[in-house]
């Protein structure tokens, strides 16, 4: 989704496990208000919140702002379009990863039946 040309204009993610709203919008190049703003828009952003409601985003976060910001800045999607966009990949994934849970199970099922005939 990020083209290497992005990439590199935005700051590598450090090897943490939590980031700071200041730190987030620093690696993404937004702003915090667009990030609190964003978090209302995209169901897929939900940073952990502690003492005094301050917001703790993890990497997959990090990844997926870096993800928003790509679709809303470089290739001009709306706000409703690039939440399709990601709800679609989101599914197309839960559907490969269906696929392989189920190709495991019939493999092992198989195995199970072989071991039974025995």
């Amino acid at each position: 989704m990020l083209e290497a040309k992005n990439n590199d204009e935005l700051p590598a993610i450090p090897g943490k496990r939590y980031f700071a709203i200041g730190e987030v919008a620093e690696l993404c190049g937004v702003k915090p208000h667009v990030l609190r703003y964003w978090e209302q828009e995209f169901p897929q952003l939900k940073p952990v919140k502690r003492r005094g409601n301050r917001r703790y985003y993890q990497r997959q976060d990090v990844i997926v702002i870096r993800q928003i910001r790509s679709l809303l800045y470089e290739q001009g999607f709306t706000i409703g379009g690039a939440r399709n966009k990601l709800q679609g990949e989101e599914a197309r994934s839960d559907s490969t990863q269906s696929q392989q849970i189920v190709r495991q199970l019939r493999s092992e099922l198989e195995d199970v039946l072989r071991i039974l005939r025995r």
